[in-house]
């Protein structure tokens, strides 16, 4: 119960207080719109992300509008699987061979999804 209750919270409370920390703004912007998917999307992750339990909620939020398929990898104590993918920072979403890499708003995301250009964000 406290798990879910502190990652709600935490999702809640981490955008209004992020500059504090020196991360600067991490608002969503949902302005794009969504189309289903088929493909499937590996979802990168670690113990002790800033970024990651928001980009997560952001990607299952579209996958119940989009549908697709998402795999959760969490890699804190696999670094094999780090190097083996080039992956230096997390969070990471891969989806049609292309790859998007830290804090991402659900635009950046669905864009990513739906092959769209993403608007600014380290895109691979």
């Amino acid at each position: 119960m406290f798990g879910a209750l502190g990652q709600w919270a935490y999702v809640n409370a981490f955008p209004s207080i992020s500059h504090y920390f020196g991360y600067g703004r991490v608002d969503d912007q949902r302005t794009r719109e969504v189309a289903p998917v088929s493909l499937p999307v590996t979802f990168y992750t670690a113990i002790g992300c800033p970024f990651c339990p928001l980009v997560e909620q952001r990607l299952l939020t579209l996958q119940k509008q989009m549908g697709f398929e998402l795999k959760k990898i969490d890699i804190t104590l696999r670094p094999q699987l780090l190097m083996e993918k080039g992956i230096r920072a997390v969070p990471v979403v891969e989806a049609g061979g292309r790859r998007l890499v830290g804090h991402a708003t659900t635009d950046q995301l669905a864009a990513l999804l739906m092959g769209a250009p993403p608007r600014p964000a380290e895109v691979k």
